[in-house]
């Protein structure tokens, strides 16, 4: 019997091995609802690269406030990331599950619509459920990371600062807010905002979308290095037409739980997945888990 299983063992990964580069997670097959599951989650395979990015948070030089720096980020590796946002009825399961909160009432429960008045630790949660289900590991995109897979939907929030005129810049302000007109809070069906150039639907529509990284206070010094800063991770940084700073146990940023600024409509999510360079690897290791 302990040969059998060696054989089978071998074999699996042999299998493994020789398949194609998978495009979706891997999910364990003891289950109806697993292999549904591991259907819907299209993900997007982004390869290493660098793009423009507007650094979040807030700057100040001499006890002013002063411009984020616009620097290149680079991503050494490829990012795979969900092609859109985690449907109300993945998250359902997770629900059903025991493992994550429920959904407020008034969510629109279905495949092709977002999970939306979430949290971050909802968000999380659902990443923790998702990784034991698949037997890969799920995650909250860094705001960098979400910045490059957003392409050209990510928007610079920068604003131009002049040091003898602080007025100047709230009047920046301003008409940057005044600007954004508000949309229909009502969730759309995926796709209904459209694809960017990477492939990932509705980035930039009326769900703004949770990432990993926490809101920081930076100081710069007169060459504009930063020499101190000071993160709060109760507050996160959320994207979507515009950046956004939430309190992470917010679900409904209309209710007041936006930092700065015209507050997102929805709160959804996105997530990330780390590939091995193995595949066929992670497959045969969540198959091994399931027979333990």
């Amino acid at each position: 019997m302990l040969i059998a299983f060696k054989i089978k063992f071998a074999l699996a990964c042999a299998a493994g091995l020789a398949g194609p580069l998978a495009v979706a997670p891997l999910v364990m097959e003891n289950s109806a609802l697993d292999a549904n599951l591991r259907d819907r989650q299209a993900i997007v395979e982004l390869h290493s690269g660098s793009s423009p990015y507007r650094v979040n948070g807030d700057f100040t030089h001499a006890g002013k406030q002063a411009s984020a720096p616009l620097i290149q980020v680079s991503l050494p590796k490829p990012l795979a990331i969900m092609k859109h946002q985690v449907s109300s009825t993945d998250y359902q399961a997770c629900v059903d599950d025991g493992a994550c909160r429920a959904l407020d009432r008034g969510v629109v429960v279905a495949a092709d619509r977002p999970a939306v008045q979430i949290s971050w630790h909802d968000a999380n949660g659902y990443a923790a459920w998702l990784s034991r289900k698949s037997g890969e590991t799920w995650r909250l995109p860094t705001d960098e990371e979400w910045a490059f897979a957003a392409g050209s939907k990510f928007k610079d929030d920068g604003i131009v600062i002049d040091d003898n005129d602080p007025s100047k810049r709230w009047i920046a302000r301003y008409e940057r807010e005044a600007d954004r007109a508000p949309s229909d809070p009502g969730t759309r069906s995926f796709g209904s905002f459209g694809s960017n150039e990477n492939g990932l639907q509705d980035v930039g529509g009326n769900v703004w979308e949770w990432t990993a990284s926490c809101f920081v206070r930076r100081v710069l010094d007169d060459a504009g290095k930063v020499v101190s800063e000071s993160p709060n991770c109760g507050v996160r940084v959320v994207e979507g037409q515009h950046r956004a700073y939430v309190t992470d146990f917010i679900r409904d940023a209309k209710a007041g739980g936006c930092a700065v600024g015209v507050p997102p409509n929805n709160l959804g999510f996105r997530l990330v997945v780390e590939r091995d360079r193995w595949p066929g690897v992670q497959h045969l290791v969540s198959r091994v888990k399931a027979l333990l």
